[in-house]
Order: structure tokens, then sequence, then C-alpha cells
């Protein structure tokens, strides 16, 4: 299966950790982790903002879910949410660390099917709600 990960790498990057860990548990499981942070889709040169967002549209047109690392702010991982939910129409698993309290209405409020909202305390939390997810979307 292939997953799109998002996670604030402009924004707050505060959980950046845990979204690397994220590419980490998807590689563990066999999946392919479309991500700029996996060493294997790592651009061997600079990107600008056009390419950037062209290659990131592109992995999500490819991709059949989404994972995204919510609990920094970022408009980047925002837009990218709603382009899986509402262009591709894809599950987009947002997960967010509990110390966490002010995640943006934009995603707490929206009512997609498609959309599951989780909140994990530590890194084993974290990996189960990841293996729950795609063990639900290979069922599905």
């Amino acid at each position: 299966m292939i997953v799109y990960c998002a996670g604030a790498i402009k924004g707050d990057s505060s959980y950046k950790e845990n979204y690397s860990a994220i590419i980490d548990i998807i590689r563990e499981y066999q999946h392919s982790a479309l991500s700029e942070l996996n060493p294997e889709f790592h651009s061997p040169f600079p990107l600008d903002d056009r390419q950037i967002f062209q290659r990131d549209i592109k992995w999500i047109e490819k991709s059949n879910l989404m994972i995204a690392e919510i609990s920094g702010a970022s408009l980047g991982v925002g837009f990218e949410i709603a382009y899986a939910l509402y262009i591709r129409k894809i599950p987009v698993l947002a997960v967010y660390n509990a110390n966490i309290d002010n995640i943006s209405s934009m995603v707490t409020g929206c009512d997609s099917e498609f959309l599951s909202i989780k909140k994990y305390d530590n890194d084993g939390e974290l990996r189960e709600m990841i293996k729950s997810f795609l063990n639900e979307q290979i069922l599905y």
C-alpha cells in the first residue's frame, strides 16, 4: 500500500521526531511511505517551492491513504489533508500528541467520512494506531 505521510516541516516542527517515527512504522509494515523525510525518496538536490508542491501533489495522487502528524501547526499539512479528503477522497488518519490542546478547528471540526483523528500519549500508542489504521484499510 502507498501511504502519503504529512507533518510540519516549515511550521511548528516540534514533533518532527514523531513524524519520522510514523514513516518508520509504515516502512516496518512493508508499505511505501511517501515523504521527504523518507530516505528512499529524499531528493539529492534542493527543490524550489513549485517543485515541492508538484512532487507532494503527485505523491498524494499516487497514495491509497494518508497519515498526518498534526501536533505542530502547519498550513502545508492542512492543505494536504484537505486535498486528500476532498480531491482524492482517500482515508486520512490525523494523529496528535495528548499534550497538545489546540488542534485546528478546521481539522477537528471536519466531518468527512474519510477522516479519523486520534491522540496518542506515547510511541506505543502511536504504533498501535497506525497498525490498526493500516489493517482497516487492507480489509476495506
